[in-house]
């Protein structure tokens, strides 16, 4: 159990503040931040310091917000760690016991990771994003981070849907007609995964009066509820289509936060509650190929990232399938790994669009010429993908494969090494290949400015720091780890595998050649039918209308010409009548009230 512990001198910490305080406005803020630190990392969940920050944003000056962009997430990262190891904070709620604040080693790595991110994506968002984008990445931040310390089911809902919110937001923020629609097909997927899960989790409070969040199995329905909520969120099928229907529509800054959060956050409810869970190796696999299949497919560089965030969440959730310690420390340092090269994929595509206005490989081509560090910072991007030795790729996706062989599960061994081929195909060689170094279009843009540059400097070191001392992430994994990913086999195994998938790329180099085509993904079918079905609906409804209206205006006039018979110019009521039958009716009510008086 927490409990508070004040510093007593409070004084003596507050002196900085003052004497900071005629200074910059940055100063002070970072130093508001760092006393805050010592004062709430025992009160509240890491996460919530970044929610309560979103709110300040609209009320701050230009400068202030810079400082609490970038400060939030350090800060957030500092009480990450602070929280002691076997920390639970209980709270009572009706018949149930809440744990908002639950430290265990799976969370803390993703809360670290979470943190990371949300930095380097306000620093690449730095003078770019508008306010509203900024609210809502700090909103979706510290959300994300507020689920991977949940300790209890309504708890972890609760932060769910908050990311559902900040998400969404992030999307209309970019402004734009596209954008509106697909944040607008972006709630209604998440909406419909946040009542199917949280019915699963009513069920399961009935069924076993806990909301405890604990391993599951998948033999009630509670059960089975929570699951396809969660794998809503990880973009299984047949929903997988949310992912490149709606990221590529936000801004370049919008898309590199989207990438990190929402399926990586489904991937560690996943790990905490469906560990060894059979059918997600055969889900997993499909959400490989699937990602590999329209990648190659696609002409839009932006898209054809975000097939890529599925195909490598189908690795995770293959490996949480799978289910050894093994397993579960591949899915999680992939998790790690996959947020910062994937960031940095998206935050060199987003320099390019932000430069060129540009996002079909038809359109691009010939750029390392002007923008040879934004092509750099993709290269490398695009090797740590493709678990390139010495990056971080190499030293995390071999461990889920390894898992895999050592459970003797060669048909799934095998499918997974072929994806690794398809992942160097379509995000290790095509996206820089289409984007820098085909025919030359013409294009000669300036390098992106320097806040994007410093926050791909900084994921780039962070991708090969993590593969050359690979101990630095396995140190804090959930298991202990004995792997040792640079072995002469395993250097050789993978360095042949992507040379035959380079070779077969430029083998095939013309049919790689993308066109101006559209690919219709699965969404298509309940898109075009909802229209549809919108449109008949509305048809049916705008009929009944005009026949209720119909019957409402006949029933008037019926009405009004009834009222007029009676009260009108010759009306019986308008009549006009002679004095004395008037007196002898009165007379006749006056006698007939005695009568019945007398009586």
């Amino acid at each position: 159990m927490l409990k508070p512990a004040l510093p007593p001198m409070l004084g003596v910490l507050a002196r900085p503040v003052r004497e900071t305080a005629h200074r910059k406005p940055i100063a002070t803020a970072l130093t508001l931040l760092a006393l805050g630190s010592l004062l709430l990392w025992r009160l509240f969940p890491p996460g919530l310091v970044m929610i309560l920050g979103a709110a300040l944003i609209p009320f701050v000056t230009a400068e202030t917000r810079r400082a609490l962009v970038l400060g939030l997430p350090i800060l957030t990262l500092v009480l990450v760690w602070l929280v002691p190891a076997d920390a639970s904070l209980s709270i009572g709620f009706l018949d149930a016991r809440l744990a908002p604040v639950h430290a265990t080693a799976e969370g803390r790595l993703f809360a670290t990771v979470f943190a990371i991110m949300a930095f380097a994506g306000g620093l690449y968002g730095l003078g770019q994003a508008r306010p509203l984008e900024v609210t809502a990445t700090l909103l979706y931040a510290g959300s994300a981070i507020g689920v991977t310390f949940a300790g209890d089911l309504l708890t972890l809902f609760i932060y769910w849907e908050l990311m559902a919110l900040g998400s969404t937001t992030i999307i209309f923020a970019a402004g734009t007609a596209r954008a509106r629609g697909a944040s607008l097909r972006y709630l209604l997927v998440h909406l419909l995964g946040g009542v199917v899960l949280m019915a699963g989790i009513v069920g399961h409070l009935v069924e076993t009066g806990s909301l405890a969040l604990t391993p599951l199995g998948t033999d009630s329905w509670p059960a089975i509820l929570i699951l396809i909520g969660f794998l809503v969120n990880a973009g299984a099928p047949p929903l997988s289509a949310w992912i490149p229907d709606a990221y590529p529509e936000a801004t370049p800054s919008g898309m590199v936060v989207l990438s990190a959060f929402t399926t990586k956050t489904a991937v560690f409810a996943l790990l905490m509650v469906f560990p060894g869970t059979e059918i997600l190796i055969w889900i997993g696999l499909y959400m490989v190929f699937y990602g590999i299949i329209y990648a190659l497919l696609e002409n839009d560089m932006r898209r054809i990232l975000a097939y890529s965030i599925v195909n490598q969440v189908g690795f995770m959730v293959c490996a949480i399938g799978i289910g050894t310690e093994l397993a579960l420390n591949g899915a999680a340092a992939h998790a790690f790994a996959h947020i910062i090269y994937k960031a940095l994929l998206l935050m060199s595509a987003g320099g390019v669009l932000l430069m060129t206005g540009k996002r079909k490989c038809t359109d691009l081509g010939g750029l390392f010429q002007s923008m040879p560090i934004t092509a750099m910072h993709g290269i490398v991007g695009a090797l740590a993908i493709s678990a390139f030795p010495l990056t971080s790729g190499f030293v995390t996706k071999s461990l889920e494969t390894s898992a895999a062989a050592d459970e003797g599960l060669l048909i799934v061994w095998l499918l997974l090494l072929a994806a690794s081929a398809g992942v160097f195909l379509h995000a290790g060689i095509k996206f820089p290949w289409f984007v820098f170094f085909q025919r030359d279009s013409g294009l000669r843009p300036a390098e992106p400015p320097q806040t994007m540059r410093a926050a791909m400097w900084l994921l780039s070191g962070l991708c090969i720091l993590i593969g050359v001392f690979p101990g630095l992430l396995y140190a804090i994994l959930p298991y202990p780890v004995t792997y040792r990913p640079y072995t002469f086999e395993h250097v050789m195994t993978q360095l042949q595998l992507l040379l035959f998938a380079g070779f077969a790329f430029f083998v095939m180099l013309d049919q790689m050649k993308r066109t101006l085509t559209i690919s219709l993904d699965l969404d298509w079918f309940y898109r075009r039918s909802f229209h549809a079905l919108g449109l008949r609906l509305a048809d049916r409804v705008a009929s009944a209308h005009a026949r209720l209206e119909g019957r409402a205006r006949a029933a008037t006039a019926r009405l009004i010409d009834a009222l007029a018979a009676h009260n009108g110019p010759q009306g019986a009521l308008a009549r006009t009548r002679p004095t004395g039958s008037m007196v002898l009716w009165v007379a006749i009510m006056l006698g007939a009230s005695l009568l019945l008086y007398i009586r």
